[in-house]
């Protein structure tokens, strides 16, 4: 990671180690507070036990440990420990402390931050320094969060894997020659490898959930506009949804109560006033639930050991009470749908940049294409399987509380791959065919968590997908909780 290592961070990166020495702060020995969730860490600052400052001294010491081999952070907020003094200060004062002082985030580099590089992993924006917050960004800073940095994304977040001209490849944490999945895969990585608290990251074909499922997090999809995303090229989007990555459910919750709310920039968004998603978190969150898993969901096949893993985790689940039985669920009408409307998405999104399309990288350029050749009768027909896979769900939900299914169907595989080339034993005939257990459901508006629920048989993470009813995010989170009690995976040495 040359870049993270330029004469003027090295000079930080020292300055930070003589000052912590001169203070008596702990600089080593970091890794067991930045294994804790958010919350564990929120609680230790909340009561003096930790400053704001060490902490963001103990990520940063995790960051310049790890991310060398990982990747996962790709550019570094220098004013962070001023950013956590400023904390530390307005707590000694005994201001209000925000719902999220202290915890460190990392921002997947589509989503600006003022004053930091934001690349959206295009050679276009190699250099390009954001001129504002985005509003997620805003939301973060007066919840108390500091900003460590930016986390590595795959150009203009389009692919399973995390890779880009900009910074290279992310590897995965539980093995560094895997996939850490994409789009937003260093935030995910970042996660897992005790680098920062919480991660920023957006999601419209499964970017959120597909790398906490293959890094052994939690991702949430969360309804459009539940946390409203501006600036954007497409305001009116409710396909693509801003979220948030944690180690664990509880986080994510935690993160929402701080995030969500509407905002006059954006017209879609959701109502103002929702009760606590914390209240959600509970042991008993599934007693009497009814819960239906469906192992294939987009009819693309899945891997037997994921399959196998995910089942064990779907049915272990009666042990809180839950009623749980396999049902037939057919989504694979909808994955044409989903790549119609993804071609418009693209084509809005990369409008300004249409002349540079030679430029662009294999899987973007391909995309735009794509999404030129779309006709409004192909939309029109799209938007018609939308509202079908719409009404089932409605008309699944008289039945079951939530559709379970295996986030992905194959295991992480090897980092160098663009995607995997069988799912089952069956070939793939387009690079994201395999993703299509997250994007079908994309199509929903629905809340759909990823929470880590076992390790396959050479020990790295598989995922389950929860899909509650509209508006549910509190539901999912309880249910997401519920699997990480009942299967608990921990984190990657």
């Amino acid at each position: 990671m040359a870049r993270l290592r330029s004469p003027e961070w090295s000079r930080f990166l020292t300055l930070t180690r003589v000052d912590a020495q001169a203070r008596g702060h702990r600089v080593s020995g970091t890794g067991d507070l930045c294994r804790l969730t958010a919350t564990e860490q929120l609680d230790l600052v909340v009561a003096g036990e930790v400053s704001a400052e060490e902490l963001t001294r103990a990520a940063l010491a995790r960051i310049e440990q790890a991310n060398p081999v990982l990747n996962a952070v790709v550019t570094l907020n220098e004013s962070a420990l001023d950013d956590a003094r400023a904390l530390d200060v307005a707590q000694a004062r005994g201001d209000a402390l925000g719902p999220l002082h202290g915890l460190g985030v990392g921002i997947k580099d589509v989503t600006p931050v003022k004053d930091l590089r934001t690349t959206y992993g295009s050679e276009l924006y190699r250099d390009n320094v954001a001129t504002v917050d985005a509003l997620v960004v805003e939301r973060f800073r007066a919840a108390g969060a500091v900003i460590l940095g930016k986390t590595n994304t795959p150009e203009f977040a389009t692919g399973g894997n995390t890779f880009n001209p900009v910074f290279g490849r992310t590897r995965n944490p539980w093995n560094p020659e895997m996939s850490a999945g994409g789009s937003t895969g260093g935030g995910a990585c970042a996660l897992a490898s005790g680098m920062i608290a919480l991660a920023e990251g957006t999601d419209l074909g499964g970017s959120l959930r597909i790398p906490a499922s293959f890094c052994g997090v939690v991702g949430l999809r969360p309804s459009p506009g539940l946390i409203p995303t501006w600036p954007s090229e497409f305001l009116a989007d409710d396909m693509q949804v801003t979220g948030t990555m944690a180690r664990s459910a509880r986080d994510i919750a935690l993160s929402l109560d701080a995030l969500h709310g509407p905002s006059d920039r954006v017209p879609v968004h959701q109502p103002n006033k929702r009760r606590s998603f914390l209240e959600g978190i509970n042991e008993t969150a599934l007693s009497g639930k009814r819960l239906g898993y469906c192992p294939d969901i987009a009819d693309v096949g899945i891997d037997a050991d994921v399959e196998q893993v995910c089942r064990k985790a779907a049915f272990e689940l009666r042990q809180l009470g839950a009623e749980v039985q396999e049902i037939e669920f057919h989504a694979a009408f909808a994955k044409q749908a989903f790549m119609t409307l993804r071609g418009l998405w693209m084509v809005t999104q990369q409008l300004q940049n249409l002349e540079s399309l030679e430029q662009f990288g294999d899987n973007l350029r391909g995309n735009v294409e794509s999404g030129l050749r779309v006709t409004a009768l192909e939309i029109a027909r799209a938007q018609h399987d939308r509202a079908r896979l719409i009404d089932a769900l409605r008309r699944l939900f008289e039945s079951v509380d939530f559709l379970i299914t295996p986030s992905m169907a194959v295991s992480p595989f090897p980092v160098t791959e663009n995607f995997p080339a069988t799912v089952g034993g069956r070939e793939m005939e387009t690079y994201v065919d395999w993703i299509a257990p997250t994007f079908v459901l994309s199509l929903t508006a629905l809340p759909v968590a990823s929470v880590p629920c076992g390790l396959d048989g050479m020990g790295l993470p598989c995922g389950l997908q929860i899909v509650g009813p509209a508006f549910s995010e509190d539901r999912v989170l309880g249910a997401a909780h519920c699997v990480q009690q009942v299967a608990p995976i921990g984190l990657p040495e």
